[in-house]
């Protein structure tokens, strides 16, 4: 029994031998405990840019397209037979003949009337010297007064006979010019409405004159605008087609009538072409200024967050990102003019943003520009 007693007691001390050296993680339920370690904040790198008043200007964005200053489409005085034109793109000078009719049938008339004119004056000088002579002759009462009434009429009639021979003179004369089509202005030949040998009557188009050494932008403002865009404001004009740099103007002209259909009113843009690289019905994309203010908190507006709440940002305090509630006005250019929730002082994140929380310690890394 004795024997018996001592070999239990030997067991147990074994078991509790092998019982301490297994680890607390190996048992079921428990957990890790940690040892020589500490909690670490995270540090989160940002760019920031120090707010400085600044003007701003809000633009309205339209969309024009190009007009000649000058556009003219011929049209035919007289009738006649089309036989020479100048050819397509041809640079002509004001006043060149750009086409011709055949006029010889006008000459031929021209000839006539101008004969019939010779005729008309000879008679006129041989009434008016018998005239002459009898006045004389009624003077000294040679004469009676029914013989002088006779050769006064005669006269007046040779006279009025004569106005009507040259008054036919100039009329064929004008015809004769308008068989010569002349450029109203200095351009170029853009478009042939007729045909060599065609025949062609009073009214009829025969070919299109366009000058492009300087040009209209048009554009339709809506009418909400009608008090801000006038003859003379600023307006930054690019043309996607072209693109070369932007032009800035002045609007040259601002319509004082609003489209019942489009709810618009027009205005123009006169620019120089002395390249001719801006061409009718070119498009052209507008930038008008529509009011300008100074000292003002302008961010970029990448820098704005928005969720369903409304605007926000974040400003650097004391190390930390602050969020702040902004309200936008105009944006420009990338740029955003902030009614309220900024002041000029302010350190505000424009990169990394969208990576932070309110409260987390962040640190400046600026690059240098």
């Amino acid at each position: 029994m004795q024997r018996y007693s001592t070999l239990v007691l030997l067991l147990v001390l074994a078991a509790c031998q092998n019982s301490g050296d297994m680890p607390v993680t190996d048992r079921p339920g428990s957990l890790p405990t940690p040892s020589g370690t500490t909690t670490s904040e995270r540090t989160l790198q940002v760019e920031t840019a120090v707010l400085e008043p600044e003007p701003f200007t809000e633009v309205i964005q339209l969309t024009g397209s190009v007009v000649s200053m000058n556009d003219a489409v011929l049209s035919a005085e007289t009738a006649g037979t089309v036989v020479e034109m100048a050819p397509l793109g041809t640079q002509v000078a004001q006043g060149a003949v750009v086409l011709r009719l055949d006029d010889r049938l006008v000459r031929s008339t021209l000839d006539q009337a101008r004969a019939a004119a010779r005729s008309a004056e000879a008679a006129f000088r041989l009434a008016n010297q018998t005239f002459n002579r009898q006045e004389r002759l009624f003077a000294d009462s040679i004469i009676s007064f029914l013989e002088f009434e006779n050769v006064t009429a005669q006269r007046d009639q040779a006279a009025a006979s004569l106005s009507q021979a040259e008054a036919a003179v100039r009329s064929v004369e004008r015809q004769l010019e308008f068989t010569a089509a002349q450029a109203p202005f200095a351009g170029t030949i853009e478009e042939h409405l007729v045909d060599p040998g065609e025949q062609v009557s009073p009214g009829m188009p025969l070919l299109r004159i366009v000058n492009t050494e300087f040009v209209r932008v048009r554009a339709g403002v809506p009418e909400t605008y009608a008090n801000d865009i006038r003859k003379g404001t600023p307006v930054e004009v690019g043309f996607r087609s072209y693109g070369g740099p932007s032009r800035n103007a002045k609007v040259t002209f601002a319509s004082s009538v609003i489209d019942p259909a489009s709810r618009t009113f027009t205005v123009e843009i006169e620019l120089d072409n002395p390249d001719r690289v801006l061409k009718p019905e070119m498009i052209a994309d507008l930038l008008l200024a529509r009011k300008t203010w100074s000292d003002q908190v302008v961010v970029p507006q990448n820098a704005i967050l928005r969720d369903e709440v409304g605007y926000t940002v974040y400003v650097v305090e004391n190390g930390r990102a602050a969020l702040r509630t902004v309200t936008p006005g105009p944006s420009h250019a990338g740029r955003t003019l902030i009614r309220s929730g900024l002041e000029a002082g302010d350190e505000l994140i424009v990169n990394g943003q969208t990576n932070i929380t309110a409260g987390d310690a962040v640190r400046v890394v600026n690059t240098e520009n």
